[in-house]
């Protein structure tokens, strides 16, 4: 019977049968979703047979929902995404430079879903390194601050003279801030980091990571960045955690060469909102790129799993874009509500395809461009029946 996920004395209660949200998206968003939907539904047959499914219900936001209801994000869809206390969704297109402000940092701040968690580890991509078997990497970056907050005042606007006037009688002249600055301002906040850590901390245990690593640039920005670092180690020094797990800390900068050269030699790591977008996205690379790098923004009350990859719109209705990410976004979905044989029979599926060099446009290009010779090219669609036929067989043989 149909029910929903409820929270429990802080614990997910899921029933055989949750009803789980889903945002199609835009661009490419509705074939990811439906590819993610498909592979999720196969991996939940085989792994349960008939005990456990998924009954999904679609909520709106972006284009879909603008011209259906005149507005990006209703509240009845922000409402059912808190009363459903789980969801997926795809892509949701950002303006640049203009617009609207993103739906996807909306969607975070209203629900609060201060972590962002993004896993990268290599599946078979072609990847730029020799090894990128190396990479097993868990990167957990705070959602609800630093820049992201979308604190700004634009260059010669009344309000920016403002407050570079102000910033002048703290002692900030012309040769710090220029008169005509565009000004952005980096919110960071003991208590809001502290309970980042402290998630990035148990997840690290329960998970069994052997080392976590605060990733900064407190070298520079000392009172914000330096202090989230302090901050971090306080919570480490916390009877929950003290002498549990190694932990240490690395320049921001410098992390993104270790990611390139020892990538191994790291287990999580915690970083401020920019800091956490970047190093994300340069281990993506690392693992074959924006299409097999899954995610999830997580809070107290509220999860939503997304692929890390935009919406391609010069993609949308071709069905070539890969949905890998959105598919493996959807197995770390299954491992939040605890279906970890469903979650992990995804991830088998998907490492046993692309070892047979099957794949879409992005992954095929590459392994061609690597010197590999048997690849065969597939469509969204394709591919999402690949995994699919994959899951089946690996389940037959056990």
């Amino acid at each position: 019977m149909e029910a929903k996920i409820t929270i429990r004395a802080g614990k997910l209660d899921v029933p055989g049968q949750p009803i789980i949200p889903y945002i199609e998206g835009d661009g490419v968003g509705p074939e990811v979703i439906g590819a993610m939907r498909r592979v999720v539904d196969a991996a939940v047959l085989s792994a349960y047979q008939s005990q456990r499914m998924i009954a999904w219900k679609e909520l709106e936001a972006g284009g879909k929902a603008f011209n259906n209801h005149g507005e990006h994000l209703p509240e009845k869809t922000l409402d059912d995404l808190r009363e459903h206390v789980v969801a997926i969704k795809g892509p949701l297109t950002t303006p640049v430079g203009g617009g609207f402000r993103s739906l996807n940092v909306t969607i975070r701040r209203e629900l609060e879903l201060y972590s962002c968690i993004r896993p990268l580890r290599f599946y078979g991509a072609a990847s730029p390194l020799a090894h990128p078997e190396r990479l097993d990497l868990v990167v957990f970056r705070e959602n609800s601050e630093d820049v992201y907050v979308g604190a700004e005042l634009a260059s010669g606007s009344p309000e920016a003279g403002k407050l570079i006037t102000l910033l002048r009688d703290f002692g900030f002249g012309d040769d710090l801030v220029a008169e005509d600055s565009a000004v952005g301002i980096k919110p960071l906040s003991p208590g809001r980091t502290r309970r980042h850590v402290r998630r990035a901390l148990r997840w690290a245990l329960a998970n069994r990571r052997r080392r976590v690593t605060f990733v900064h640039k407190g070298n520079i920005m000392k009172l914000t960045e330096g202090a989230f670092l302090r901050w971090g180690y306080d919570v480490c020094s916390e009877e929950e955690f003290k002498d549990r797990i190694a932990v240490d800390d690395c320049l921001a900068d410098h992390m993104l060469f270790e990611i390139l050269t020892r990538a191994d030699e790291y287990d999580l790591l915690v970083a401020p909102n920019l800091n956490g977008d970047f190093i994300s996205d340069a281990a993506a690379a690392v693992a074959g790129g924006p299409g097999m790098a899954p995610g999830a923004n997580i809070g107290d009350t509220a999860a939503v799993f997304e692929a890390n990859h935009g919406s391609a719109v010069r993609h949308a209705g071709r069905d070539d874009i890969n949905p890998s990410a959105c598919i493996l976004s959807g197995a770390m979905l299954l491992d939040h509500i605890g279906w970890i044989e469903a979650a992990a029979a995804i991830r088998g599926a998907v490492s046993r395809t692309l070892a047979e060099r099957r794949g879409t446009y992005d992954l095929a290009r590459a392994w061609r461009q690597a010197g590999e010779r048997n690849v065969e090219e597939l469509s969204c669609s394709a591919l999402a029946v690949a995994y699919i036929d994959n899951l089946r067989n690996a389940g037959e043989d056990r």
